[in-house]
């Protein structure tokens, strides 16, 4: 195992770690206070420990090389897992969501108990999640890898409830206001089906084989255009799977020149592409300029 695979290992590992005492952590605090808002928070470390656990699995089973049976690698291993976490986050969301709804509508706010207890339990809630982006952004500037920065973008999004968490626990305690808890976890249950559907969304799509990003074609296209020796390019095709990019493409080359010379010139743009594009897997096909397709040929797109 290389050095940046080792990096992303270290970063899935701690971050199933943190979830799993964020899960235990927040437990206890609801144990205590009873808030909505705090089972809202729980939910959603429930939910990063799941895609923790995913997304280490997804790192290790994603880094295995392509073999006979995987002609393209493993990457579509962190879609398929993608989905079920998505779907998981819904139901998590409405469950929260209309526990908080019939509280809010029952008449008689729940008072809630031990609110300094789950303050404090949130507050090291945001320590231990602050230090964890910390080593992710660390991670993600060695190895550039895509699991570790969506997972570290998850982190930071979940941030948010805690601190909703901490306002309704301080509010209840200080003004005696019970309602707040009941509004901060309906907010709470909406922000998380709204980051289910986006993953559920960019998981299906990925599933579906739809293209990369309108900026890393434009890039790449641009990249091929002023590159060395490429006098055209056709048929740029693109994909995503997992954490992968995988890019076909047709260049023209002079037709005069050497074998030798036209598999360097392509040689290089590879290595450029996936300089410039890390997690890249390129393919490139070579044709003389001006060549015209057989009429045998399916036409090109």
């Amino acid at each position: 195992m290389n050095a940046n695979n080792r990096l992303n290992l270290s970063a899935g590992i701690a971050s199933a770690s943190i979830a799993l005492t964020l899960v235990a952590l927040k437990i206890w605090a609801l144990g205590g206070t009873g808030a909505l808002s705090v089972a809202a928070s729980l939910a959603d470390s429930a939910m990063d420990l799941m895609v923790s656990i995913g997304g280490l699995v997804a790192i290790i089973y994603a880094a295995r090389p392509a073999d006979e049976d995987h002609a393209f690698g493993h990457s579509s291993v962190e879609d398929l897992a993608a989905l079920g976490q998505s779907l998981f986050i819904l139901l998590s969301a409405g469950v929260i969501g209309y526990a908080a709804i019939m509280r809010l509508f029952a008449g008689e706010p729940v008072p809630l108990t031990n609110e300094s207890q789950g303050i404090a339990a949130m507050v090291l809630s945001i320590i231990l999640t602050l230090a964890l982006v910390l080593w992710q952004r660390y991670v993600m500037k060695r190895t550039k890898s895509r699991v570790v920065a969506a997972d570290s973008l998850h982190y930071v999004g979940d941030l948010l409830p805690a601190l909703g968490a901490i306002l309704s626990l301080w509010a209840s305690r200080t003004f005696g206001l019970e309602t707040i808890d009941s509004v901060v976890a309906i907010g709470a249950a909406i922000m998380l089906a709204v980051g289910a559907i986006g993953i559920f969304r960019k998981a299906f799509d990925a599933l579906m084989d739809r293209a990369a990003d309108e900026e890393t074609i434009a890039g790449i296209e641009a990249l091929v255009r002023e590159f060395p020796g490429v006098h055209g390019y056709h048929d740029l095709k693109t994909r995503t799977a997992g954490s992968v990019t995988f890019v076909n493409l047709h260049i023209e080359l002079d037709g005069a020149q050497t074998l030798d010379e036209a598999h360097a010139i392509g040689a290089a743009l590879r290595r450029e592409i996936l300089s410039a594009f890390p997690g890249t897997d390129v393919l490139i096909h070579k044709d003389p300029v001006g060549v015209e397709p057989h009429p045998d040929d399916p036409s090109r797109t």
